[in-house]
């Protein structure tokens, strides 16, 4: 299917799904511009959204995929994709391939998850053999056991591996534990979640040939996001025009931001699905415009994604800015944030990983200066334990593979919330 013209898209939506027929009920018949619509709530679009009974489809779930969409924070969700639409967003994907890095012949080794209703592996190795080079498969699997998938990447001599950076480090944290790399991996393509410079350091020990590259920006709920620009920032994508658009809106006014620089969050809309429309569908990242090309935006991170400890609210950004403060050496290679409750109090405790081979010696003092840099970062948590509301700031040192992911998707927890619900 090839993309639709927007005004046509707003138009069956409105006459075919109940959601966006009640959506759209109080504006003009004539409302055919992005400007002219209100972004979807999610929390309305996915209880609206169930199955079977979904009030978003636009006809019956009678030829169609069906995946599971937020496995990562929330309850999993369900979305659906006719036969073309599938190979529309497989093609576009597979077309951004070349950009992230991907040349003809090369071996690449598929370690994205499958199985459950998710969708990463089979989306990559669509996209893959949608590619417009050829290349050659190799659907490992990211469940696999690190033990059998080190000898096929060998034996194999895989050129590319691709996966999320959680599966990518614990691959890597695994060849170094026994002193092993892979000489003939040169590019390591990271996708699902962000890639930050302590786990670069730990690919680097297993991986010395391999430059990390985005894979490409996508999800199962909101599609095509954003193609690879080629060049040193690997969260600069670029808009699949003409089968979506993507906008920066203002966090405060909603407005859509237009000059480079300005921080705001991800709205995205589908041009080439039907079944299940996608019109100003917040993807659930912060982004700013860069001004280095039509199109192109780099990736700030999660909009949500942070903690709330007592009075005391966290992003992940705070933590990992002081990490990489505190942490001149290299020394930390994964952080997690894990808030938990005792007497009565919540608790805050960076769980940070060191690479095998790390002795251990000088680690309490690096604890001391992380927290110190986290807390002048923000000083309402120390004010916060003073005051007796929460617990000091505290550090628990591990290894990557003790960082706790999502087992279906096999991402990074980033934050875990080990309170008590009841």
């Amino acid at each position: 299917m090839s993309a639709q013209q927007l005004s046509d898209l707003i138009r069956f939506a409105r006459r075919n799904s109940p959601f966006y027929e009640e959506l759209y009920a109080s504006l003009p018949s004539g409302a055919d511009r992005l400007a002219d619509l209100p972004v979807i709530d999610q929390k309305r679009f996915w209880e609206a959204n169930t199955f079977p009974g979904s009030r978003v489809l636009t006809g019956p779930l009678s030829e169609a995929t069906v995946f599971k969409t937020g496995g990562t924070t929330g309850a999993p969700k369900l979305s659906a994709y006719t036969r073309d639409e599938w190979r529309t967003f497989v093609t576009s994907f597979g077309q951004g391939l070349v950009d992230a890095g991907l040349r003809p012949g090369h071996r690449v080794a598929d370690l994205f998850y499958a199985g459950e209703l998710y969708a990463s592996f089979l989306f990559i190795l669509d996209s893959l053999a949608h590619a417009p080079v050829d290349n050659v498969r190799l659907p490992v699997g990211g469940g696999a056991p690190l033990d059998s998938a080190v000898p096929t990447l060998r034996d194999l001599s895989a050129q590319v591996v691709a996966g999320t950076p959680t599966t990518l480090c614990r691959l890597a944290e695994h060849l170094a534990a026994g002193g092993d790399r892979l000489e003939s991996v040169e590019l390591l393509l990271f996708g699902g979640e962000a890639l930050f410079d302590d786990q670069r350091r730990l690919l680097a020990t297993a991986f010395p040939r391999a430059e990390a590259r985005s894979v490409g920006y996508a999800s199962v709920d909101a599609g095509l996001l954003g193609r690879p620009v080629p060049g040193p920032d690997a969260r600069v994508h670029r808009a699949f025009t003409p089968y979506s658009v993507v906008e920066i809106l203002d966090d405060t006014t909603g407005e859509p931001v237009t000059e480079p620089g300005r921080p705001g969050r991800v709205v995205v809309t589908s041009l080439f699905r039907r079944l299940m429309p996608i019109i100003r569908y917040p993807a659930g990242d912060r982004a700013e415009w860069t001004g280095t090309g039509p199109g192109h935006f780099r990736i700030l991170g999660r909009a949500e994604e942070g903690v709330r400890v007592g009075p005391v609210s966290l992003h992940t950004d705070d933590a990992q800015d002081a990490v990489a403060a505190a942490d001149t050496a290299g020394r930390v290679v994964g952080m997690q944030l894990v808030v938990r409750r005792w007497d009565g109090r919540d608790g805050l405790v960076l769980r940070l990983a060191t690479a095998p081979g790390d002795a251990g010696d000088g680690l309490d003092t690096l604890a001391k200066a992380v927290v110190a840099e986290l807390e002048a970062a923000r000083p309402l948590y120390p004010q916060s334990t003073a005051a007796g509301f929460v617990h000091p700031l505290s550090v628990e040192w591990a290894r990557h593979r003790d960082l706790a992911v999502n087992p279906r998707s096999g991402k990074l927890v980033r934050v875990l919330d080990e309170r008590p619900t009841a």
